[in-house]
């Protein structure tokens, strides 16, 4: 006969499946998702096409941006899915569901691009505080993924502010 102790390691039955996110996770976690590629988009197409003074650094700030958000969307995506749900990342999905505004078409100054992508960021940090006490009660450990994209958003948020404002007096 085998005794087991507290130290003895328990491995899971072939088979498990472990904690699967709830319809309402699932449903929270896409909600983040779509507005996090919805910014990777915007802020893409903000690069292509801003134009004026401080074109070069903006420029470059927006695909850190882009960047940021990107891989921001694959670790919910994948934490979704490792969660036994199912990220939607389709074009459609996205567009029905993100809180964020549409960018608008054309050349745009650098001066709009910055308040646009920079209320944008604030958006999807928003989303995020919205889901996170539920998302919390179910899943901390989601919740600190969710924590450091905040942390990243928002200090996007503040570089790309700051090039857009003079100091305070």
């Amino acid at each position: 006969m085998t005794r087991t102790t507290e130290k003895t390691r328990r491995i899971p039955a072939a088979g498990a499946v472990g904690f699967t996110a709830s319809p309402a996770l699932a449903r929270d976690l896409q909600l983040v998702l779509a507005d996090l590629v919805e910014l990777h988009l915007q802020a893409k197409q903000a690069h292509w096409n801003v134009v004026g003074p401080g074109f070069r650094s903006l420029h470059l700030e927006l695909d850190d941006i882009t960047a940021a958000a990107r891989e921001a969307s694959d670790l919910v995506a994948e934490r979704l899915r490792a969660l036994h749900g199912v990220p939607d990342g389709r074009s459609g999905t996205v567009a029905a569901t993100t809180t964020l505004a549409a960018f608008p078409g054309g050349e745009r100054s650098t001066a709009e691009v910055i308040e646009a992508i920079t209320n944008r960021l604030h958006g999807v940090a928003s989303t995020i505080r919205v889901v996170r006490g539920s998302v919390d009660a179910e899943d901390p450990a989601t919740t600190d993924l969710l924590h450091t994209v905040v942390e990243t958003l928002e200090k996007h948020a503040w570089m790309l502010g700051a090039a857009g404002r003079e100091p305070r007096r």
